[in-house]
């Protein structure tokens, strides 16, 4: 018996055609020029199929098939990173809403992402700031925190992102605000840490838009 999806020698056209007169869709033979589509009636060339075919496999991921593949490689860092699952939704829901709202400072996002993702220090600062939600709202702990945020993201520029993001998160101060906080009621001490943090980076000057 022959084994499924594996085509005969010659292909599974008639007799004196070329074997790559065939494309194969999953277990199913499709001339390369095309197969009609089911809605319009117009023929599809195998790349709309497979372009298709991606796009399926993306809407069984959720929210992955809102975001580009650059994107869902930092979330998936951050689950090997040891992050949360809780923390990656977060993230993943922000930056699904910043592509929407503020799609000129979306690049500039993901860069950030990227430069936080690879910074060890970074790394230890945030989870703990994710750990103050067993914190009471009074902890000294938590100034204590945001002091070093702000020094770790003054000492380290690229952080803040490039100059061109800056100036278009400057430029959606709104988008901003319903970006930072919508997850504000599930982790109201997290963004308590947050806009404790930006208080003092725009106290040395950064341009953080205001919640």
């Amino acid at each position: 018996m022959r084994a499924l999806g594996v085509p005969p020698a010659g292909g599974w056209g008639s007799a004196g055609r070329k074997s790559s007169y065939w494309a194969y869709v999953g277990f199913r033979p499709v001339r390369r020029e095309g197969v009609p589509d089911a809605a319009t009636g117009r023929t599809l060339p195998v790349g709309a199929l497979v372009a298709r075919r991606d796009t399926l496999h993306r809407l069984v991921d959720g929210d992955r098939a809102l975001l580009p593949d650059r994107a869902c490689a930092i979330l998936d860092r951050m689950s090997g990173l040891g992050f949360s699952p809780d923390y990656v939704s977060a993230q993943r829901e922000a930056l699904v809403l910043a592509r929407a709202l503020v799609p000129e400072g979306f690049d500039g996002f993901l860069i950030q992402l990227e430069h936080w993702r690879e910074d060890a220090e970074w790394i230890d600062l945030t989870k703990r700031g994710w750990e103050t939600e067993a914190w009471e709202p009074d902890d000294p702990r938590i100034d204590e925190l945001a002091s070093a945020m702000a020094d770790h993201y003054l000492s380290n520029p690229a952080l803040l992102g490039n100059p061109a993001s800056l100036r278009a998160w400057a430029n959606a101060s709104t988008e901003y605000r319903l970006i930072n906080s919508h997850r504000e009621d599930q982790a109201p001490i997290s963004a308590l840490l947050t806009a404790l943090t930006e208080t003092k980076l725009r106290s040395a000057g950064v341009p953080v838009p205001r919640r």
